[in-house]
């Protein structure tokens, strides 16, 4: 997997405390029957544990699913949990902050907006 800029790659939060012994099957069941997402889609899917030390993403590369996992030796991941159940979207860039450890990941909004793009020049 290569986290690159493209801010085409949504990244959805999973809202709760993930028990990570699940493996492929078990965060799959949770990305269709939980998020109502498609896994096959390419969007990746981050779930964490509750004391917040460890965390996967589940991703389709195209050819078949992967799981990346991370531990952290110390301190804790940004909360993303939600008290209304529902996933955060964080950017690619914001999700590389998020495994790097930066705690303001999910509290403010870490990217610039989505710009539509505008014609240069006009067609008249």
């Amino acid at each position: 997997m290569i986290l690159g800029p493209s801010r085409a790659v949504r990244v959805w939060a999973y809202p709760r405390p993930t028990d990570l012994r699940k493996g492929f099957n078990g965060l799959y069941g949770l990305v269709q029957n939980e998020l109502g997402r498609q896994v096959l889609s390419g969007e990746l899917f981050l779930f964490v544990n509750r004391p917040r030390t460890c965390c996967k993403v589940l991703v389709w590369d195209g050819s078949g699913l992967c799981i990346f996992q991370k531990r952290l030796e110390r301190g804790r991941f940004a909360p993303l949990w939600r008290t209304n159940g529902k996933p955060v979207q964080l950017t690619t860039s914001e999700l590389a902050l998020f495994i790097e450890g930066c705690g303001l990941v999910g509290r403010r909004g870490l990217s610039p907006d989505v710009l539509l793009p505008t014609p240069l020049v006009s067609d008249r």
